[in-house]
């Protein structure tokens, strides 16, 4: 959806405000400036409901700056006439509008929204199944078993209350492996091992291929404790995501500019053979002219790449 108002310089909400003008205070949510998002979105929730078929019309925009403030004025105009549009924007590709779609839910307080708060407690998103979590909370939902009290408190990041629930809280933890915060695939790693029970023993397994480290060994702690004999951790540890150093790169940083090659190695001290480089190449132009330092350094620059490729091969991987 687009507008005829395009701002060249910075928009007057105050005055749009008075005047009810929503497509103009519309537009002001593309103006890049945070504190003028905020005002506009502001402005458009103190104009009540009467503009709330503009607003949800607007939300079909791409703009995600403008589907944001949108939302943030339905949360304040909270219009249940704006709930099917919200709960359709649980399913948007962008995590913030997700997010923000499940706290104007919350506003609302329709009861009649659970069900989809609910499902949004499964995201793979942290802030979304937090949003959804504050959302079920504020429309005083009560979970219907463990296992969904388990979600709830996963939602919220209440490791403690999650721990206590104990196997029932396997599937939600199970869910979260999948969170791109290595810290909450860490926590939900020691809990499900704590639990003891073989029902976890799936989602740890695939926790050693996991594409971090310091989580692969938190799954290997925890594997044994849910009865996975430690025989088969070597094998679910060689599915991981292999990441080597490319030797080629390495001889070629080392050659252009020394030293830095072995810093791309991880050896602390690429960076002060790089400084000394610098220096004694300023020093034989001055002194030597640059025939002569060409022809001193380019055999030891080439002794360097060959040395970096050397230690690359040799690297094992990560």
């Amino acid at each position: 959806m687009t507008f005829p108002v395009f701002f060249q310089k910075k928009p007057d909400i105050e005055k749009f405000r008075q005047q009810k003008n929503i497509p103009a205070l519309i537009q002001a949510l593309r103006y890049k400036d945070f504190e003028v998002q905020t005002s506009a979105a502001q402005a458009l929730g103190t104009l009540g409901a009467e503009g709330i078929d503009k607003l949800i019309l607007a939300l079909k925009t791409k703009d995600k700056d403008v589907r944001l403030g949108i939302i943030e004025a339905l949360s304040v105009i909270r219009d249940s006439r704006a709930v099917p549009s919200l709960i359709h924007l649980l399913t948007d590709t962008s995590s913030e509008v997700r997010w923000e779609a499940a706290i104007a839910l919350g506003e609302i307080n329709d009861p009649g929204t659970t069900e989809s708060l609910q499902h949004a407690l499964r995201d793979p998103d942290k802030y979304v199944r937090y949003g959804a979590a504050f959302a079920l909370q504020k429309i005083g939902w009560k979970p219907p078993s463990a296992e969904e009290r388990a979600f709830q408190c996963v939602g919220m990041q209440e490791w403690q209350a999650v721990r206590e629930i104990g196997t029932p809280a396997i599937p939600a933890l199970s869910l979260v492996l999948r969170d791109r915060d290595s810290g909450v695939r860490m926590q939900a790693i020691e809990i499900l091992g704590s639990t003891g029970d073989g029902k976890a023993i799936p989602a740890l397994i695939r926790s050693l291929a996991d594409e971090n480290a310091e989580v692969r060994w938190k799954a290997v702690l925890a594997s044994p404790k849910c009865g996975v004999s430690m025989i088969h951790l070597p094998r679910g540890l060689s599915r991981r995501p292999r990441v080597k150093k490319n030797p080629l790169i390495a001889g070629f940083l080392n050659f252009m500019l020394p030293g830095l090659g072995y810093g791309y190695l991880d050896k602390w001290w690429g960076i002060m053979i790089f400084q000394i480089d610098i220096t004694a190449t300023v020093w034989l132009f001055r002194y030597e002219g640059e025939g002569s330092t060409y022809g001193l350094l380019f055999p030891l620059y080439l002794v360097m790449a060959l040395h970096a490729w050397y230690i690359a091969q040799k690297m094992p991987d990560l």
